[in-house]
């Protein structure tokens, strides 16, 4: 059974505030760009991060700092991604430094990240400047001042918040995250923060994160790109009451369940938000003869950038999707598949056993112009299944990323 979804985002569960101003970063003083979220007692924390070999300074400091599973207080920036820089990590800790002395807490308490143009000086200037004035603002009504502080080139912020139950008590998990372009996780998705009032132990709040995050942020793909700065993190404090969960039992599996909720909400906003995406694309494989290989399918499909093109054409070009299944990792055949499009205008099947098939195009077309595009792909082969989400292309991307950093 889903959880309850509630309004709240980040502060829907116990003891959490956050905040979101425009400390100067930005150039526009119309965009928020520094956020912070603080819990009233220490949590249990867990992070995981891109597989990029360049990767943020921030990354680094949280890396240190969460080795003991501990952290109570988030701050991130956009407008800069403090990386590339000879002293990115001197900036990141002072960042920590800055956020700790607001709060009243310990530098190794804070999870620090940053968003934005790579390899552009960082002046720390502007966050020492407001530090205490974000502090200040931090509020149970501050998720939505969070979420839009951590936008890039976002249109729209992302959060969500459900409740559950667990040994008679309820449960609330609530996220953030920021993503548009840039996005082709290995880990999770370019940032996101999520909060619990659950108590859990750092084993299994690690382990349920890594499991979540293998089937949902990973399952994304704007353009490709895998960012630089990539990062998830969660932090538990324990003020629902429940018994703290150790062990991968039914609480673990209520738990782990509501958390993939809201991470596959998290992915499909940020798929669908990809940078001048006007369609969602959800690649959906059943019929995989093992779960890595219908993961690897799903993602190759998304990924295509003819594939995508085509799906912002409303073109049923059902060859490039077996051109992409084709290309794919893993020992499999390809004369069993099937292939359908559909959306809320109906299903349309364009492809059986690896062959073409007749098919009204004029059908077709009326099924790719809706907003949500599912391409079913049955291999016939065993039992596994994934799903994959990503976005068409469109001119406004090579648009918005030409002229990013001007």
């Amino acid at each position: 059974m889903e959880a309850k979804q509630i309004a709240g985002g980040i502060c829907a569960p116990q003891g959490f505030t956050a905040a979101g101003i425009h400390a100067g970063i930005r150039k526009n003083k119309d965009r928020k760009d520094l956020a912070m979220i603080k819990s009233s007692v220490p949590c249990i924390a867990a992070a995981v991060y891109t597989q990029n070999k360049v990767y943020g300074a921030p990354i680094t400091v949280t890396r240190n700092n969460l080795q003991d599973h501990h952290a109570q207080a988030i701050i991130c920036n956009s407008g800069n991604a403090n990386t590339c820089l000879a002293n990115g990590v001197e900036i990141a800790t002072e960042m920590c430094d800055l956020a700790a002395r607001s709060l009243g807490l310990q530098r190794e308490d804070i999870i620090v990240a940053s968003t934005g143009v790579i390899g552009m000086p960082f002046d720390i200037q502007p966050i020492a400047d407001n530090i205490d004035q974000l502090a200040a603002s931090l509020s149970i009504d501050g998720a939505h001042a969070a979420a839009t502080a951590i936008m890039t080139t976002d249109t729209v912020p992302k959060e969500i918040a459900v409740e559950f139950e667990i040994g008679g008590c309820q449960c609330r998990i609530g996220a953030i995250a920021k993503g548009s372009g840039m996005i082709h996780p290995n880990m999770a998705t370019m940032l996101s923060f999520i909060t619990t009032d659950a108590a859990i132990s750092p084993a299994m709040l690690e382990q349920s994160l890594k499991e979540v995050v293998k089937d949902t942020y990973n399952m994304i793909s704007v353009d490709g790109d895998t960012s630089t700065n990539d990062m998830v993190a969660i932090m538990a404090n324990g003020l629902a009451g429940n018994k703290e969960i150790t062990t991968t039992d039914a609480d673990y599996q209520t738990f782990t369940a509501a958390l993939r909720q809201i991470a596959t909400v998290m992915a499909k906003k940020i798929a669908s938000d990809g940078e001048g995406a006007t369609r969602l694309m959800e690649c959906i494989v059943t019929g995989a003869p093992d779960q890595q290989t219908a993961r690897n399918i799903a993602k190759s499909v998304i990924t295509s950038s003819l594939t995508k093109a085509a799906i912002f054409g409303a073109d049923a070009n059902w060859g490039r999707v077996l051109c992409a299944i084709g290309y794919t990792e893993g020992d499999f055949a390809v004369d069993r598949i099937a292939v359908s499009f559909s959306s809320a205008k109906g299903t349309i099947d364009v492809c059986r056993n690896g062959a073409g098939i007749d098919f009204s195009e004029e059908k077709a077309k009326e099924i790719l112009l809706e907003d949500e595009i599912h391409i079913n792909i049955d291999m016939g082969l065993g039992s596994s299944s994934a799903t994959a989400w990503g976005c068409d292309l469109t001119y406004d991307y090579v648009k918005i990323n030409g002229d990013y950093r001007t």
